[in-house]
Protein backbone atom coordinates (compact mmCIF):
# COMPACT_ATOMS: atom_id res chain seq x y z
CA UNK A 1 0.00 0.00 0.00
CA UNK A 2 2.74 2.56 0.72
CA UNK A 3 4.09 2.60 -2.50
CA UNK A 4 0.67 3.09 -4.29
CA UNK A 5 -0.24 5.50 -1.74
CA UNK A 6 3.14 7.39 -2.53
CA UNK A 7 2.32 7.30 -6.14
CA UNK A 8 -0.82 8.40 -5.62
CA UNK A 9 0.08 11.60 -3.18
CA UNK A 10 2.71 12.28 -5.93
CA UNK A 11 0.45 12.40 -8.45
CA UNK A 12 -2.10 14.64 -6.84
CA UNK A 13 0.12 16.74 -5.68
CA UNK A 14 -0.91 19.78 -8.06
CA UNK A 15 -4.40 19.26 -6.84
CA UNK A 16 -4.01 18.76 -3.14
CA UNK A 17 -6.03 22.77 -3.13
CA UNK A 18 -8.47 21.83 -4.83
CA UNK A 19 -12.29 22.23 -3.74
CA UNK A 20 -13.31 18.85 -4.03
CA UNK A 21 -11.78 15.39 -5.41
CA UNK A 22 -14.71 13.61 -7.49
CA UNK A 23 -13.72 9.75 -7.93
CA UNK A 24 -15.74 8.75 -10.97
CA UNK A 25 -16.74 5.30 -9.11
CA UNK A 26 -17.95 2.63 -11.46
CA UNK A 27 -17.77 -0.07 -9.37
CA UNK A 28 -15.09 -1.82 -10.86
CA UNK A 29 -11.69 -2.49 -10.02
CA UNK A 30 -10.43 0.38 -10.79
CA UNK A 31 -12.27 3.02 -8.98
CA UNK A 32 -12.79 0.93 -6.44
CA UNK A 33 -8.96 0.23 -5.43
CA UNK A 34 -8.49 4.28 -6.25
CA UNK A 35 -11.60 5.42 -3.68
CA UNK A 36 -10.61 3.51 -0.96
CA UNK A 37 -6.89 4.21 -1.06
CA UNK A 38 -8.44 8.00 -1.16
CA UNK A 39 -10.17 6.98 1.90
CA UNK A 40 -7.33 5.64 3.76
CA UNK A 41 -4.97 8.50 2.82
CA UNK A 42 -7.31 11.22 4.37
CA UNK A 43 -7.12 9.40 7.80
CA UNK A 44 -2.94 11.05 7.54
CA UNK A 45 -3.22 13.53 5.23
CA UNK A 46 -5.25 16.80 4.46
CA UNK A 47 -7.25 16.39 1.65
CA UNK A 48 -10.06 17.73 -0.40
CA UNK A 49 -13.71 16.93 0.67
CA UNK A 50 -14.39 13.24 -1.51
CA UNK A 51 -17.37 12.40 -3.19
CA UNK A 52 -17.98 9.66 -5.65
CA UNK A 53 -20.40 9.81 -8.68
CA UNK A 54 -21.57 7.10 -10.57
CA UNK A 55 -22.93 6.96 -14.53
CA UNK A 56 -25.85 4.58 -15.00
CA UNK A 57 -25.69 4.01 -18.56
CA UNK A 58 -28.78 1.59 -18.71
CA UNK A 59 -27.86 -0.52 -21.19
CA UNK A 60 -27.50 -3.94 -19.80
CA UNK A 61 -29.74 -5.38 -17.21
CA UNK A 62 -26.97 -6.06 -15.11
CA UNK A 63 -25.84 -2.58 -14.74
CA UNK A 64 -29.50 -1.87 -12.99
CA UNK A 65 -27.70 -3.82 -9.91
CA UNK A 66 -24.57 -1.67 -9.85
CA UNK A 67 -25.61 1.80 -8.32
CA UNK A 68 -26.62 -0.06 -5.02
CA UNK A 69 -23.12 -1.97 -5.32
CA UNK A 70 -21.68 1.54 -5.22
CA UNK A 71 -23.71 3.08 -2.48
CA UNK A 72 -22.91 0.09 -0.19
CA UNK A 73 -19.56 0.57 -0.95
CA UNK A 74 -19.41 4.26 -0.19
CA UNK A 75 -21.80 3.43 2.60
CA UNK A 76 -19.20 1.69 4.31
CA UNK A 77 -16.03 4.34 3.60
CA UNK A 78 -18.23 6.88 4.49
CA UNK A 79 -18.35 8.98 0.97
CA UNK A 80 -20.95 10.79 -0.15
CA UNK A 81 -22.02 8.83 -4.03
CA UNK A 82 -24.05 10.93 -6.68
CA UNK A 83 -25.90 9.04 -9.14
CA UNK A 84 -25.87 10.32 -12.34
CA UNK A 85 -28.37 8.19 -14.90
CA UNK A 86 -27.63 9.28 -18.65
CA UNK A 87 -29.15 8.77 -22.19
CA UNK A 88 -26.30 7.04 -24.55
CA UNK A 89 -27.40 7.75 -27.84
CA UNK A 90 -27.70 5.42 -31.44
CA UNK A 91 -24.66 5.28 -33.19
CA UNK A 92 -22.05 3.19 -35.26
CA UNK A 93 -19.90 2.74 -31.85
CA UNK A 94 -21.75 2.07 -28.64
CA UNK A 95 -18.45 2.23 -26.93
CA UNK A 96 -17.94 5.88 -28.05
CA UNK A 97 -21.51 7.19 -27.31
CA UNK A 98 -21.38 6.04 -24.06
CA UNK A 99 -18.12 7.61 -23.45
CA UNK A 100 -19.54 10.74 -24.85
CA UNK A 101 -22.47 10.64 -22.31
CA UNK A 102 -20.60 10.00 -19.47
CA UNK A 103 -18.19 12.53 -19.55
CA UNK A 104 -20.58 15.43 -20.18
CA UNK A 105 -22.29 14.10 -17.18
CA UNK A 106 -18.71 14.62 -15.36
CA UNK A 107 -18.36 17.86 -17.04
CA UNK A 108 -21.71 19.16 -15.98
CA UNK A 109 -20.82 17.74 -12.59
CA UNK A 110 -16.81 19.52 -12.19
CA UNK A 111 -17.26 23.01 -10.60
CA UNK A 112 -14.30 25.16 -10.69
CA UNK A 113 -11.47 24.36 -8.65
CA UNK A 114 -12.80 20.79 -8.28
CA UNK A 115 -11.28 17.56 -9.51
CA UNK A 116 -12.63 14.72 -11.34
CA UNK A 117 -10.31 11.58 -10.42
CA UNK A 118 -10.69 8.68 -12.97
CA UNK A 119 -8.99 5.32 -11.89
CA UNK A 120 -7.46 4.42 -15.76
CA UNK A 121 -4.12 2.41 -14.77
CA UNK A 122 -0.62 1.36 -17.03
CA UNK A 123 -2.37 -1.58 -18.58
CA UNK A 124 -5.42 1.48 -20.10
CA UNK A 125 -2.95 3.40 -21.20
CA UNK A 126 -1.18 0.37 -23.01
CA UNK A 127 -4.29 0.05 -24.66
CA UNK A 128 -4.92 3.28 -25.60
CA UNK A 129 -1.44 3.66 -28.01
CA UNK A 130 -2.16 0.38 -29.29
CA UNK A 131 -5.22 0.90 -30.11
CA UNK A 132 -4.71 4.12 -31.38
CA UNK A 133 -1.51 3.28 -33.53
CA UNK A 134 -3.55 0.72 -35.14
CA UNK A 135 -5.73 3.60 -36.39
CA UNK A 136 -2.98 5.67 -37.88
CA UNK A 137 -2.88 8.54 -34.79
CA UNK A 138 -0.09 11.08 -34.88
CA UNK A 139 1.81 12.18 -32.27
CA UNK A 140 -0.55 13.62 -30.39
CA UNK A 141 -2.92 10.48 -30.33
CA UNK A 142 0.26 8.16 -29.64
CA UNK A 143 0.52 10.46 -26.38
CA UNK A 144 -2.49 7.76 -24.98
CA UNK A 145 -4.77 9.45 -22.19
CA UNK A 146 -3.78 12.79 -20.70
CA UNK A 147 -2.69 12.53 -17.22
CA UNK A 148 -4.74 15.81 -16.52
CA UNK A 149 -7.10 18.37 -18.35
CA UNK A 150 -9.60 20.65 -18.54
CA UNK A 151 -12.97 19.11 -18.04
CA UNK A 152 -16.23 21.73 -17.71
CA UNK A 153 -15.68 24.58 -15.38
CA UNK A 154 -12.83 22.11 -13.35
CA UNK A 155 -10.40 19.40 -14.33
CA UNK A 156 -9.45 15.75 -14.77
CA UNK A 157 -6.79 14.08 -12.98
CA UNK A 158 -5.59 10.08 -13.56
CA UNK A 159 -3.49 9.54 -11.02
CA UNK A 160 -2.60 5.99 -11.28
CA UNK A 161 -1.03 6.22 -14.74
CA UNK A 162 1.56 4.67 -13.37
CA UNK A 163 0.26 1.38 -11.81
CA UNK A 164 -0.57 -1.58 -13.01
CA UNK A 165 -3.60 -3.61 -13.11
CA UNK A 166 -1.73 -6.67 -11.20
CA UNK A 167 -0.95 -3.79 -8.30
CA UNK A 168 -4.26 -2.52 -8.18
CA UNK A 169 -5.74 -6.50 -8.10
CA UNK A 170 -3.20 -7.48 -5.15
CA UNK A 171 -4.16 -4.27 -3.16
CA UNK A 172 -7.85 -4.80 -3.36
CA UNK A 173 -7.46 -8.53 -2.85
CA UNK A 174 -5.27 -7.38 0.20
CA UNK A 175 -7.93 -5.30 1.34
CA UNK A 176 -10.75 -7.59 0.94
CA UNK A 177 -12.22 -5.60 -1.17
CA UNK A 178 -15.48 -6.53 -4.12
CA UNK A 179 -15.45 -4.93 -7.28
CA UNK A 180 -17.95 -5.67 -10.33
CA UNK A 181 -16.82 -7.27 -13.33
CA UNK A 182 -18.72 -5.67 -16.50
CA UNK A 183 -20.02 -8.87 -18.89
CA UNK A 184 -19.11 -6.84 -21.50
CA UNK A 185 -15.85 -6.20 -21.03
CA UNK A 186 -15.70 -9.86 -21.88
CA UNK A 187 -16.51 -9.43 -25.55
CA UNK A 188 -14.05 -9.56 -27.99
CA UNK A 189 -16.23 -8.30 -30.78
CA UNK A 190 -15.40 -4.80 -28.98
CA UNK A 191 -11.95 -3.72 -30.48
CA UNK A 192 -10.76 -2.56 -26.94
CA UNK A 193 -11.55 -5.64 -25.48
CA UNK A 194 -10.17 -7.73 -28.48
CA UNK A 195 -6.87 -6.05 -27.75
CA UNK A 196 -6.71 -6.44 -24.12
CA UNK A 197 -7.68 -9.94 -24.35
CA UNK A 198 -6.51 -11.79 -27.15
CA UNK A 199 -3.37 -9.13 -28.39
CA UNK A 200 -1.58 -8.04 -25.20
CA UNK A 201 -1.26 -11.04 -23.55
CA UNK A 202 0.53 -12.61 -26.47
CA UNK A 203 3.08 -9.58 -25.84
CA UNK A 204 3.28 -10.06 -22.21
CA UNK A 205 4.21 -13.62 -22.88
CA UNK A 206 6.95 -12.21 -25.32
CA UNK A 207 7.81 -9.14 -23.97
CA UNK A 208 6.88 -9.27 -19.77
CA UNK A 209 7.30 -5.36 -19.95
CA UNK A 210 5.35 -4.75 -22.75
CA UNK A 211 2.48 -2.48 -20.90
CA UNK A 212 4.78 -0.66 -18.78
CA UNK A 213 7.04 -0.12 -22.50
CA UNK A 214 4.17 1.07 -24.40
CA UNK A 215 2.87 3.35 -21.68
CA UNK A 216 6.42 5.12 -21.59
CA UNK A 217 6.20 5.25 -25.41
CA UNK A 218 2.92 7.29 -24.76
CA UNK A 219 4.94 9.68 -22.16
CA UNK A 220 7.38 10.06 -24.84
CA UNK A 221 4.72 11.07 -27.46
CA UNK A 222 2.88 13.60 -24.57
CA UNK A 223 6.15 15.31 -24.11
CA UNK A 224 6.88 15.64 -28.13
CA UNK A 225 3.35 16.48 -28.80
CA UNK A 226 3.90 19.77 -26.10
CA UNK A 227 6.95 20.76 -28.17
CA UNK A 228 4.76 20.83 -31.52
CA UNK A 229 2.09 23.26 -28.94
CA UNK A 230 4.93 25.42 -28.15
CA UNK A 231 5.67 25.75 -32.01
CA UNK A 232 2.13 25.66 -33.35
CA UNK A 233 1.39 28.95 -30.11
CA UNK A 234 4.12 30.64 -31.89
CA UNK A 235 3.41 30.86 -35.39
CA UNK A 236 -0.10 31.37 -34.41
CA UNK A 237 1.17 34.53 -32.15
CA UNK A 238 2.79 35.61 -35.47
CA UNK A 239 -0.50 35.18 -37.69
CA UNK A 240 -2.38 36.49 -35.05
CA UNK A 241 -2.59 40.17 -35.92
CA UNK A 242 -6.12 42.35 -35.72
CA UNK A 243 -8.11 42.75 -38.71
CA UNK A 244 -10.34 45.48 -38.99
CA UNK A 245 -13.31 43.59 -39.01
CA UNK A 246 -12.45 42.44 -36.01
CA UNK A 247 -15.81 43.56 -34.44
CA UNK A 248 -17.19 40.32 -36.26
CA UNK A 249 -16.32 38.20 -33.62
CA UNK A 250 -15.10 35.34 -35.59
CA UNK A 251 -11.66 33.83 -35.18
CA UNK A 252 -9.12 34.45 -37.99
CA UNK A 253 -5.96 34.32 -39.07
CA UNK A 254 -3.33 35.74 -41.68
CA UNK A 255 -3.32 33.89 -44.40
CA UNK A 256 0.36 35.05 -45.61
CA UNK A 257 1.99 34.02 -42.20
CA UNK A 258 0.28 30.72 -42.14
CA UNK A 259 0.75 30.04 -45.52
CA UNK A 260 4.60 30.73 -45.52
CA UNK A 261 5.63 28.16 -43.52
CA UNK A 262 6.61 24.77 -44.17
CA UNK A 263 3.46 22.51 -45.04
CA UNK A 264 4.24 20.47 -41.70
CA UNK A 265 4.02 23.45 -39.37
CA UNK A 266 0.89 25.18 -41.32
CA UNK A 267 -1.07 21.55 -40.30
CA UNK A 268 0.48 21.89 -36.57
CA UNK A 269 -0.45 25.58 -36.30
CA UNK A 270 -4.20 24.55 -37.58
CA UNK A 271 -4.34 21.44 -35.95
CA UNK A 272 -4.06 23.81 -33.04
CA UNK A 273 -5.83 26.34 -33.88
CA UNK A 274 -8.77 24.24 -35.32
CA UNK A 275 -9.20 21.90 -32.12
CA UNK A 276 -10.81 24.44 -29.95
CA UNK A 277 -13.86 24.73 -32.71
CA UNK A 278 -14.12 21.43 -34.14
CA UNK A 279 -12.80 17.75 -34.50
CA UNK A 280 -9.94 17.34 -36.64
CA UNK A 281 -9.92 15.96 -40.50
CA UNK A 282 -8.71 12.87 -40.89
CA UNK A 283 -4.96 13.14 -43.05
CA UNK A 284 -6.58 12.80 -46.84
CA UNK A 285 -9.30 16.18 -45.82
CA UNK A 286 -6.32 18.03 -45.66
CA UNK A 287 -6.06 18.38 -48.85
CA UNK A 288 -9.43 21.02 -47.98
CA UNK A 289 -6.90 23.48 -46.46
CA UNK A 290 -4.36 23.21 -49.50
CA UNK A 291 -7.02 23.88 -51.39
CA UNK A 292 -8.26 26.92 -50.23
CA UNK A 293 -4.60 28.45 -49.27
CA UNK A 294 -3.95 28.13 -53.45
CA UNK A 295 -7.40 28.99 -54.50
CA UNK A 296 -6.96 32.10 -56.94
CA UNK A 297 -7.38 35.90 -54.95
CA UNK A 298 -11.06 36.25 -56.57
CA UNK A 299 -12.06 32.65 -55.32
CA UNK A 300 -14.15 32.46 -52.89
CA UNK A 301 -13.01 29.39 -51.02
CA UNK A 302 -14.51 27.22 -48.58
CA UNK A 303 -12.88 24.27 -46.55
CA UNK A 304 -15.68 22.34 -44.72
CA UNK A 305 -15.27 20.42 -41.47
CA UNK A 306 -17.11 18.37 -38.72
CA UNK A 307 -18.82 21.68 -36.92
CA UNK A 308 -17.91 24.33 -39.80
CA UNK A 309 -16.57 26.08 -42.48
CA UNK A 310 -12.99 27.88 -43.03
CA UNK A 311 -13.38 30.95 -45.22
CA UNK A 312 -10.94 33.03 -46.88
CA UNK A 313 -11.65 36.24 -47.47
CA UNK A 314 -9.23 39.76 -46.98
CA UNK A 315 -6.16 37.79 -46.59
CA UNK A 316 -7.38 36.23 -44.07
CA UNK A 317 -9.06 32.77 -43.11
CA UNK A 318 -12.05 32.78 -40.50
CA UNK A 319 -13.83 30.24 -38.62
CA UNK A 320 -17.73 30.16 -39.36
CA UNK A 321 -20.18 28.07 -36.92
CA UNK A 322 -23.17 27.85 -35.73
CA UNK A 323 -25.77 30.89 -36.63
CA UNK A 324 -23.07 32.09 -39.50
CA UNK A 325 -23.43 29.00 -41.33
CA UNK A 326 -27.54 30.33 -42.19
CA UNK A 327 -29.04 33.32 -43.43
CA UNK A 328 -30.88 34.95 -40.77
CA UNK A 329 -34.66 35.63 -40.86
CA UNK A 330 -36.11 39.20 -42.44
CA UNK A 331 -37.27 41.60 -42.58
CA UNK A 332 -37.45 42.40 -38.79
CA UNK A 333 -39.83 45.66 -38.11
CA UNK A 334 -38.12 47.58 -35.31
CA UNK A 335 -41.17 49.17 -33.47
CA UNK A 336 -39.27 50.77 -30.02
CA UNK A 337 -36.19 52.00 -31.74
CA UNK A 338 -34.96 53.69 -28.29
CA UNK A 339 -34.41 49.84 -26.97
CA UNK A 340 -31.57 47.08 -28.99
CA UNK A 341 -33.58 45.01 -31.10
CA UNK A 342 -32.92 41.39 -31.15
CA UNK A 343 -32.10 39.98 -35.00
CA UNK A 344 -33.59 36.32 -34.73
CA UNK A 345 -30.12 34.41 -35.59
CA UNK A 346 -27.78 37.36 -36.21
CA UNK A 347 -27.57 39.21 -32.66
CA UNK A 348 -28.37 42.67 -32.00
CA UNK A 349 -28.41 46.51 -32.95
CA UNK A 350 -28.68 49.79 -31.02
CA UNK A 351 -28.69 53.33 -32.38
CA UNK A 352 -25.75 55.62 -30.90
CA UNK A 353 -27.20 59.16 -30.25
CA UNK A 354 -30.73 60.19 -31.46
CA UNK A 355 -33.12 57.90 -32.50
CA UNK A 356 -34.55 58.65 -36.67
CA UNK A 357 -38.06 58.79 -37.50
CA UNK A 358 -39.98 55.44 -38.15
CA UNK A 359 -41.38 53.42 -39.13
CA UNK A 360 -38.29 51.48 -39.11
CA UNK A 361 -37.18 47.75 -39.76
CA UNK A 362 -33.78 45.71 -40.62
CA UNK A 363 -33.49 43.59 -43.48
CA UNK A 364 -30.58 41.78 -45.69
CA UNK A 365 -28.76 42.30 -48.92
CA UNK A 366 -30.89 40.39 -51.85
CA UNK A 367 -28.81 42.24 -54.77
CA UNK A 368 -29.45 45.52 -56.44
CA UNK A 369 -29.66 47.55 -53.39
CA UNK A 370 -28.70 51.40 -53.32
CA UNK A 371 -27.88 54.61 -50.96
CA UNK A 372 -28.26 57.80 -50.88
CA UNK A 373 -24.31 59.65 -50.50
CA UNK A 374 -23.48 63.12 -49.81
CA UNK A 375 -21.47 64.01 -52.44
CA UNK A 376 -21.87 60.93 -54.29
CA UNK A 377 -25.66 60.65 -55.01
CA UNK A 378 -27.12 57.52 -54.90
CA UNK A 379 -24.44 54.31 -55.28
CA UNK A 380 -25.30 50.88 -55.99
CA UNK A 381 -24.68 49.01 -52.44
CA UNK A 382 -22.10 46.20 -53.67
CA UNK A 383 -19.68 48.70 -54.81
CA UNK A 384 -19.69 50.36 -51.26
CA UNK A 385 -18.93 46.84 -50.05
CA UNK A 386 -16.09 46.00 -51.54
CA UNK A 387 -14.61 49.63 -51.70
CA UNK A 388 -14.40 48.85 -47.83
CA UNK A 389 -13.47 45.36 -48.30
CA UNK A 390 -15.95 43.41 -46.67
CA UNK A 391 -15.91 39.84 -46.03
CA UNK A 392 -18.37 38.07 -48.64
CA UNK A 393 -18.91 36.05 -45.88
CA UNK A 394 -20.20 38.80 -44.14
CA UNK A 395 -22.14 40.89 -46.46
CA UNK A 396 -25.47 38.87 -46.37
CA UNK A 397 -25.48 39.22 -42.67
CA UNK A 398 -24.84 43.14 -42.35
CA UNK A 399 -28.20 44.21 -40.82
CA UNK A 400 -29.61 47.11 -43.47
CA UNK A 401 -31.66 50.18 -41.67
CA UNK A 402 -34.65 50.53 -44.08
CA UNK A 403 -37.44 53.71 -43.59
CA UNK A 404 -40.25 52.42 -45.80
CA UNK A 405 -38.02 51.60 -49.07
CA UNK A 406 -35.52 53.58 -48.30
CA UNK A 407 -32.12 52.59 -47.35
CA UNK A 408 -30.95 54.80 -44.47
CA UNK A 409 -27.67 53.01 -42.94
CA UNK A 410 -25.43 50.02 -42.53
CA UNK A 411 -24.24 48.71 -39.29
CA UNK A 412 -20.72 49.32 -38.64
CA UNK A 413 -19.45 50.65 -41.55
CA UNK A 414 -18.33 53.95 -41.45
CA UNK A 415 -19.80 56.21 -43.43
CA UNK A 416 -22.73 54.30 -44.09
CA UNK A 417 -24.07 53.06 -40.44
CA UNK A 418 -24.60 57.30 -39.61
CA UNK A 419 -27.26 59.84 -40.79
CA UNK A 420 -25.98 62.49 -43.20
CA UNK A 421 -25.64 64.60 -39.99
CA UNK A 422 -23.92 62.32 -37.82
CA UNK A 423 -26.60 62.68 -35.65
CA UNK A 424 -27.17 58.86 -35.09
CA UNK A 425 -25.42 55.52 -35.78
CA UNK A 426 -26.44 51.76 -36.28
CA UNK A 427 -24.10 49.71 -34.25
CA UNK A 428 -24.41 46.13 -34.65
CA UNK A 429 -23.35 43.00 -32.38
CA UNK A 430 -22.65 40.00 -34.10
CA UNK A 431 -24.08 36.62 -33.08
CA UNK A 432 -20.90 35.21 -30.77
CA UNK A 433 -19.21 32.66 -32.06
CA UNK A 434 -18.54 30.78 -28.84
CA UNK A 435 -21.02 28.34 -30.18
CA UNK A 436 -17.92 26.99 -32.40
CA UNK A 437 -16.20 25.94 -30.07
CA UNK A 438 -15.47 22.42 -28.45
Amino acid sequence: MADMSTLLLQALGPWRNAKAWHVALSGGLDSTVLLHLLVQLRKTHSLPPITAVHVHHGLQAAADAWPAHCQALCKGLGVPLQVIAVQVQAGASVERAARDARYQAFAAISGAGEVLLLGQHRDDQAETLLFRLLRGAGVGGLAGMPRQRRLGAGHLCRPLLDVSRAQLESYARTQGLSWIEDPSNTQTDFSRNFLRHEVLPILARRWPQAAASMARSAAHCAEAQGLLDELAQQDLHAAGSTSEFAWLGLPSLELTAIASLSPARQRNALRHWLSAFTSLPDTDHWAGWDALRDARIDAQPVWKLADGELHRAGGRIWWLAGEWLHQPIAPVLWPCPDQALALPGNGRVHFVGDIPDGPLQVSYRLGGEVMAQAQRGHRDLKRLLNERGVPLFARGRLPLLYRNEQLLAVANLPGLDSSPCGHWKLQWLPTSSDQGLS
